[in-house]
């Protein structure tokens, strides 16, 4: 299977409701359940078969992903807008798991080569920079 047929499961969910997502975010709390496709996180974290669907299987997944017109720039977009709002604390954003999920996804993708600043930014903010370990020791870093 191409990456681009990969990829397809993405933009087949960000199409339905990205702009919802985005809205959420940028209201300052996400209601509804879009966290698995907007801010995906590398394979072997997820449990349920909606994670595992929707799990980057590996860097080089995950930089097609960034790569990808649509899908790169609404990440870079929603993380901006995260970065946007007023506050530090993921869970009053995201509540959980997601403010775990938010971690890891941003790991996962700011641990690219030339790999956009807001991940780290989005790190920064939430997390004080921490990186999520588990995340790093899939990519084999």
């Amino acid at each position: 299977m191409s990456t681009e047929n990969n990829l397809q499961r993405f933009i087949d969910a960000q199409a339905r409701n990205y702009n919802d997502a985005l809205a959420e975010i940028k209201n300052g709390r996400k209601t509804t359940h879009w966290m698995w496709y907007v801010f995906p996180q590398i394979q072997g974290l997820g449990l349920s078969e909606t994670a595992k669907f929707y799990a980057i299987e590996d860097a080089q997944e995950a930089e097609a992903f960034v790569q990808h017109p649509v899908l790169g720039g609404q990440l870079v977009e929603i993380s901006r807008a995260l970065l946007a709002l007023p506050g530090h604390d993921p869970y009053t954003v995201l509540g959980s798991p997601d403010d775990m999920k938010l971690q890891s996804s941003m790991t996962l993708f700011g641990a690219l080569p030339n790999a956009d600043p807001v991940f780290q930014a989005v790190l920064d903010k939430f997390y004080s920079g921490e990186k999520d370990r588990k995340t790093l020791q899939l990519l084999g870093k």
